[in-house]
């Protein structure tokens, strides 16, 4: 329990008392701003555990709730920052992806055909050609000797190249 002296008597508030006496209508007042009850609890209860932590130099205060009030509300302008900064990241977000092309017609064809080569062929024809490495890297980094490396390139591009002729038959030039 805290004395608080006024001008004249000795007032005695706890921090429940004050508490139960202040946390509807601090609450009713956020919930009019932000339009959500559960938030307006959430901010009003944070504001209090703050004023708990301060309790001591609080209860001296002359009015303790509007400190208790002015944080709650802080909180509550600090949340529509936090969240109009968020939306507008997350639209400039879109924007870009929006203006990012789809596939090509060949890119959709070039990936269909990859996806039908056995997986060592594959990953050689996609390190070699897209990672720019060179045969002796792909040895290296798949741990097989560079000729078995050339042999799969091989074959996958032999692959690759009946897959894609066979997609451009019927294909007329205009």
């Amino acid at each position: 329990m805290v004395t608080r002296t006024g001008a004249s008597d000795a007032v005695t508030t706890t921090f429940d008392e004050f508490y139960h006496a202040h946390f509807r209508g601090v609450t009713a007042q956020l919930c009019a701003y932000t339009g959500d009850l559960g938030q307006a609890q959430d901010l009003t209860q944070e504001a209090f555990l703050r004023a708990l932590a301060r309790w001591d130099r609080l209860v001296r205060y002359d009015d303790p709730v509007a400190w208790v009030r002015r944080v709650a509300w802080n909180l509550a302008r600090s949340r529509w920052r936090r969240l109009r900064t968020a939306r507008n990241h997350l639209l400039r977000q879109r924007r870009t992806e929006a203006e990012v092309a789809g596939p090509t017609p060949d890119r959709v064809a070039i990936d269909a055909a990859l996806a039908k080569l056995p997986p060592n062929h594959r990953r050689a024809v996609i390190l070699h050609y897209l990672a720019d490495l060179s045969v002796h890297e792909i040895a290296t980094q798949e741990g097989v000797a560079e000729g078995t490396v050339k042999s799969w390139l091989h074959r996958g591009r032999t692959a690759l190249a009946g897959l894609l002729d066979e997609n451009t038959e019927g294909v007329c030039d205009a």
